[in-house]
């Protein structure tokens, strides 16, 4: 299989109905190599998220996708069509299962055995439901999150603040260009000088440096001067906050987003340069595994000793903390995550990640919809400074996209009036409508998103199923299933789901059930869990609906 697949643009088709080409071209946008870390490997981001199982699987979804009938279902068992059947027009065109083990087996030592064998593979989130848009899709997510740092404890910004934080990859790119979305200062490390200068040239970093000290010394004239600046810093995570605490250098934030939840391909241990880490792990992955243990366990304990010295310090949902404690750390813990710690009050009120995509591939149909946004929610300020900050800094890649937090009544709002705009021509092709897994009710995830839940149900997985469930009843057209998600095999369950805006009545219907879905599933699980602000919520909706 060839390593260029990209997907088609324009106003054509080549499948039954835009329904099935926004899909096919969905995929083949996944794992473009403008978009996915590792095109020629499948990996699409995080580790080893992927879109396909292998490119035999990359052929046969294409070739199922072009022959798919527009009553018809296909079957994707991660990342594998393991079959079709006539179900309705009404129907989601696509089911699909990744990573989804018997929850006894479901451990890293059973899946790799599975991975090895070609009968599964890791779906990561937005990886296996073909809904990944680059570093974008955590953007937000990772601004609201800052944003709650900035109102919960510095009056509404960050400016004069300097954060602390590690990993450029495809998920913790969003974090410096977040802190200086807020006015604040970004310290964040990296191994590997690749990744830096990709982020150099993408605007989501300012400035390379080889030093901490160098990187300190930028840093605290940035912030006394109250300006934004975001600072790659070569090296080792492990080794750098343990250098800065020598230092006696503390931030005023401290956290992380290395693919901790992927030791076996995702973290570096301390000691070790890319090449050589690779090299061992085929060599000795006993020992390899060994120095990431010990890694973690001076990470994760510089990280509390940042805490007890007064930084805000926290986890970023990529399964650290439990990491470190199984390797022995056992003050892990005493670092709170970011979901139960800042993005909850959103989940109450049904706000979450929506996100859409231009299947045109033409950036004036992304920038049609911003003017929409902008005007339909005026009102909102968080959303105007979001979206116009985003036209100024956010490359496209592969198929423009948008990603925006809504809550309950703004996401069945945008969805129809898109639909409209394609009804209507002023967007020269149909949109995908999609979103993250990281919402209050399509994520069970006992150490990132349903972390410490006032009623006890962290580890209640029901939710995401049910979510699953509505969203194919109230016709989406593709429904996920997974395992894993950012935090590894067997620690969480998540759903995914997409809807095709493609300015039919049948759309527009759809996406005046399914946008409703996701929100306010939301706000039912946290109001059941006996959250006072979901209560209200769903009081609010209740009266509403009078």
């Amino acid at each position: 299989m060839p390593n260029v697949l990209i997907s088609p643009i324009g106003p054509k088709k080549s499948c039954a109905s835009w329904e099935i080409e926004g899909l096919l071209r969905l995929f083949l946008n996944s794992i473009d190599p403008r978009v996915a870390e590792s095109s020629k490997d499948l990996i699409v981001y995080g580790g080893r998220g992927k879109a396909a199982r292998n490119h035999q699987a990359v052929k046969a979804i294409v070739h199922e996708l072009k022959n798919l009938q527009v009553d018809e279902t296909l079957i994707i068992q991660s990342g594998k069509p393991v079959g079709k059947f006539k179900t309705y027009v009404s129907s989601p065109r696509i089911v699909n299962a990744s990573s989804v083990l018997v929850p006894h087996w479901s451990t890293d030592e059973t899946f790799s055995k599975l991975v090895d064998k070609e009968l599964i593979m890791y779906g990561q989130s937005t990886a296996a439901s073909w809904a990944y848009i680059g570093v974008q899709g955590v953007l937000q997510g990772t601004f609201e999150t800052m944003g709650e740092i900035a109102k919960k404890h510095f009056d509404h910004t960050l400016r004069g603040k300097i954060v602390l934080t590690s990993g450029l990859g495809g998920m913790s790119t969003a974090q410096p260009l977040s802190v200086t979305m807020h006015g604040g200062v970004c310290i964040v490390v990296e191994i590997s000088e690749e990744k830096i200068d990709q982020r150099l040239k993408s605007n989501y970093c300012d400035i390379k440096v080889d030093t901490l000290e160098e990187a300190i010394k930028l840093a605290k004239e940035a912030a006394t001067a109250k300006k934004p600046l975001a600072i790659a810093l070569v090296g080792n995570v492990s080794e750098r906050y343990r250098e800065a605490l020598k230092l006696g250098f503390i931030p005023d934030i401290v956290t992380d987003q290395t693919s901790a939840h992927d030791l076996h391909m995702g973290y570096i241990p301390s000691g070790l340069n890319l090449e050589q880490a690779k090299t061992l792990r085929k060599k000795n992955l006993t020992h390899y595994h060994q120095l990431i243990k010990e890694s973690l366990l001076l990470h994760v304990e510089a990280m509390v000793n940042f805490k007890e010295q007064g930084a805000i310090v926290f986890e970023y949902g990529n399964n650290l903390r439990k990491q470190a404690f199984q390797a022995g750390y056992e003050k892990a813990f005493t670092i709170p995550g970011f979901a139960a710690e800042y993005l909850r009050p959103l989940y109450c009120e049904g706000r979450g990640p929506c996100r859409w995509i231009a299947l045109s591939g033409d950036p004036e149909d992304i920038y049609k919809m911003d003017e929409l946004v902008l005007e339909v929610f005026e009102h909102d300020k968080r959303v105007s400074r979001w979206i116009n900050f985003v036209q100024e800094k956010i490359y496209f890649y592969g198929l423009p996209a948008r990603t925006c937090w809504l809550n309950y009544e703004e996401r069945e709002q945008i969805g129809v009036f898109i639909n409209e705009m394609v009804q209507s021509g002023e967007l020269s092709a149909p949109v995908a409508i999609t979103r993250d897994h990281s919402e209050g009710s399509t994520m069970a995830a006992p150490f990132r998103e349903t972390e410490n839940m006032l009623d006890g149900s962290d580890v209640v997985a029901d939710w995401p199923i049910l979510n699953a469930m509505l969203n194919a009843s109230a016709g989406a057209s593709m429904v996920s299933i997974q395992n894993g998600g950012g935090v590894g095999i067997g620690n969480s369950v998540h759903s995914g789901m997409t809807v095709i805006a493609d300015g039919s009545e049948e759309a527009s219907e759809k996406l005046r059930k399914v946008l409703v879905v996701d929100p306010g599933m939301s706000i039912i699980r946290h109001a059941d869990a006996g959250y006072v602000q979901a209560k209200k919520s769903l009081d609010k909706i209740k009266m509403s609906k009078r």
